[in-house]
């Protein structure tokens, strides 16, 4: 805000927009322009004659609103309209909206009054952006899908879709790599609606970006469009879980049953909820498979999720009790929290688990008992909230003196 504050200043005094800006281009530093020009004095407000009547200004010592006549100012006419565009007054923004045309850096005003909450101005200047050309709508995307957030912000969305969905497709691509995450989202909707974007981008667009809303619109669209192998590897092979979690649900539809066995262990919950459900559809339990996996020479710490998730509490606890002596703390990890899923905790069994080297198991035998908090002696919590114990140990004893109802030592 103190940018825009100087930056009014500036426009204030006389100095040119772009000069003025300083090279701050951005959607935010419309808004807080808009914003700043509420806090100039009313002597240094612009004075204009609405459809060439006398020169009025606001009378802010009035006993009501009213108006009196001034003298003009002078000032360059450039960003006397900027300051005039954002007056606190309706009706010098309204009179200032016929003064737009003749200064194109003025465009990102115009965009910023179609949300008006006067709705005078705000129909003016729909009008006037509605006559714009779409290039020119295309390169404020930024700022109209932001006041797109307002109440009155979806005439200026509506005119940008119509330019992208009817314009050339090479308006696109800048919008797609662009560094606002709603800006790039709402073109990848326009471009895979317009089919501009080939399977196999799509999939990889879902397997590299981080961004939640994106993995689900390219993956979804990639396999609407293809089932190729080629596709159906980028996404299984992809990092975000819900990518990887599309691309194992697709080989139902491709009939590649047999490949969703090896995601049966996959680190995410969702993948492998996925692949289970894949291996079934190719008439296969996939409940003997995950007793084979967790009872063979080498054990991946899926597996022992995976039978707490779809296992029996009967048959399957004695094998996850055995996996939480695991040398690897990853699968000593999973194999409580498997215990977990089958409701097959013992206070007393996971305690030690409590004092465990890897905090990840830590972690997970602490989730695993709160519900058996009240059932901890005080004293032996406390102790291990001592300056002296690992990190992990601390706040595993934090999280059940919490639990019980009791307070902790610091």
């Amino acid at each position: 805000m103190d940018e825009a504050w100087t930056t009014v200043r500036q426009l204030a005094d006389g100095v040119p927009l772009r000069e003025a800006l300083g090279g701050r281009d951005s959607a935010e530093c419309w808004v807080a322009l808009d914003l700043a020009v509420r806090w100039l004095s009313p002597e240094d407000l612009p004075v204009h004659a609405p459809r060439g009547g006398p020169s009025l200004r606001w009378d802010w010592n009035a006993a009501l609103p009213t108006f009196r006549r001034a003298r003009e100012r002078a000032a360059e006419p450039e960003p006397s309209t900027a300051i005039a565009l954002c007056h606190p007054d309706g009706r010098i923004r309204e009179a200032a909206l016929d003064r737009v045309s003749r200064y194109p850096d003025l465009l990102p005003l115009l965009v910023v009054r179609c949300a008006d909450w006067a709705a005078p101005v705000r129909d003016r200047a729909r009008a006037l952006l509605a006559e714009a050309p779409p290039a020119a709508l295309v390169a404020q995307a930024e700022l109209i899908l932001l006041l797109g957030r307002r109440g009155q912000g979806g005439f200026a969305v509506e005119l940008l879709g119509r330019a992208l969905r009817e314009g050339p497709a090479e308006a696109l691509p800048p919008l797609l790599a662009n560094a606002d995450r709603a800006t790039r989202r709402f073109a990848h909707r326009i471009a895979v609606e317009r089919g501009l974007l080939p399977p196999l981008r799509l999939a990889r667009i879902a397997a590299r970006s981080g961004d939640v809303v994106l993995q689900d619109l390219c993956a979804e669209a990639a396999l609407r469009q293809s089932g190729d192998k080629d596709v159906l590897d980028v996404l299984l092979a992809a990092r975000p879980p819900r990518v990887r979690a599309a691309g194992v649900t697709a080989l139902r539809r491709a009939g590649r049953f047999e490949e969703a066995r090896a995601h049966l262990t996959d680190r995410s919950a969702v993948v492998r909820a996925c692949a289970r459900y894949v291996v079934r559809q190719g008439a296969t339990d996939p409940l003997p498979l995950y007793r084979a996996l967790c009872t063979g020479e080498s054990v991946a710490p899926g597996a022992a999720a995976g039978l707490g998730e779809c296992g029996d509490r009967k048959e399957d606890a004695g094998t996850l009790w055995a996996l939480v002596r695991h040398p690897d703390p990853a699968v000593r990890a999973q194999a409580v929290n498997g215990l977990r899923a089958l409701d097959a905790v013992r206070r007393e069994s996971l305690t030690p688990l409590l004092d465990d080297p890897s905090p990840a198991v830590v972690r997970a035998a602490t989730r695993a008992l709160l519900p058996h908090a009240a059932e901890f002696p005080v004293e032996w919590l406390r102790e291990r909230d001592a300056p002296e114990s690992p990190r992990a140990v601390r706040v595993a004893a934090r999280r059940l003196l919490r639990a019980a109802g009791r307070p902790c030592a610091g």
